[in-house]
């Protein structure tokens, strides 16, 4: 299973919020809402979220093993 719990946690660090997410950076609120509820989302958006924070992958989710 694939959690983006650390992205919650980088986004902390960064102090940037998800409202800073979608109004400065376009980030669609759907997108977020899937994050949120670890399910499927693109690779073109974890690509997005790696260069708005400055991070790598792993930075913004983890896979866990059952």
């Amino acid at each position: 299973m694939i959690s983006y719990a650390p992205l919650w946690k980088t986004l902390k660090n960064k102090n940037i919020s998800q409202y800073k997410l979608i109004k400065d950076y376009g980030i669609d609120n759907a997108q977020l809402q899937r994050l949120r509820k670890n399910a499927v989302i693109k690779t073109v958006t974890i690509d997005r979220l790696c260069q708005i924070l400055d991070c790598k992958v792993e930075d913004i989710m983890e896979y866990i093993k059952d």
